[in-house]
């Protein structure tokens, strides 16, 4: 992300160039009528009373615009003969422009969680018409109630907490490839459509099984909250917190045997 904010905050060296341009040919007119005009004046009023101060100072006004406008031409024609730089790409220009919107919505107080909102939506319709469509919104839902709850899962369930984000990352990439595959089978030649579809049979069911795992994960973690926020002293509450604790790193046990069989270089080929 850092690369792309960077990028976009190169500023258009062909815009730069052209501005550069203008505001050269600008300086250079306004010091040529400056450099005139006070240099009229200083031939029309010296004659009157001969050199005095005044007239020193007429004099000098005009010979230093003059220099300064013959130097702004010299700027101005030394840049001329430089070319200017080729234009942007169009999808290159798209892209800074959407990298500084980006990088300018998430400086918002509520921008970074605007920012996910939106790729959610966005992976949600790319996915819409696929069997990856329905886990995915299940994945979803379970993730975001997973992280209402993750400031509270401290301790003993850090490394469940852990393991869930990283299942959270494979079962989406696992979702992808389920579409990828479902869109390959549609347009497959009938030699290689049921081997493909055999394939993504089995990436479907361990998608959904991975999905099912994710939702068990974050109803132990709701457990384990609930566990160790009931009042009450004595062993039988310990006794419930441990359960609760075993339960959260037992499935979360489950969720990385599920995250390792969805890797991509163990995906089941035909």
């Amino acid at each position: 992300m850092s690369g792309r904010v960077e990028e976009a905050g190169v500023a258009d060296e062909r815009a730069r160039y052209f501005r550069r341009l203008h505001r050269l040919r600008r300086s250079a007119r306004r010091w040529s009528v400056t450099a005139g005009g006070l240099g009229g004046a200083a031939a029309v009023l010296t004659p009157y009373a001969g050199l005095g101060l005044p007239d020193a100072a007429w004099a000098g006004a005009a010979g230093s615009a003059l220099m300064l406008a013959a130097w702004r031409w010299i700027d101005l024609r030394a840049h001329a003969a430089r070319p200017a730089p080729p234009p942007l790409d169009p999808a290159e220009a798209a892209a800074r422009s959407r990298a500084r919107l980006v990088a300018t919505v998430e400086r918002l107080p509520a921008g970074p969680n605007l920012l996910a909102e939106v790729r959610r939506a966005r992976a949600r319709i790319a996915l819409r018409g696929t069997a990856a469509a329905e886990p995915w919104a299940r994945l979803d839902r379970a993730a975001l109630t997973l992280a209402g709850m993750a400031g509270r899962l401290t301790g003993l369930a850090d490394p469940a907490v852990l393991e869930a984000a990283a299942a959270d990352r494979s079962l989406r990439d696992l979702a992808e490839r389920v579409a990828s595959v479902e869109r390959a089978v549609r347009l497959a030649p009938s030699p290689a459509r049921e081997s493909l579809a055999e394939t993504h049979r089995i990436l479907v069911g361990q998608l959904n099984d991975g999905v099912d795992a994710y939702e068990r994960l974050v109803v132990a973690a709701a457990g384990y909250i609930a566990e160790d926020a009931r009042p009450g002293a004595g062993n039988p509450a310990a006794s419930r917190l441990t359960e609760a604790t075993d339960l959260l790193h037992g499935v979360a046990s489950a969720l990385a045997e599920l995250r390792a069989v969805g890797d991509p270089q163990r995906a089941p080929s035909h």
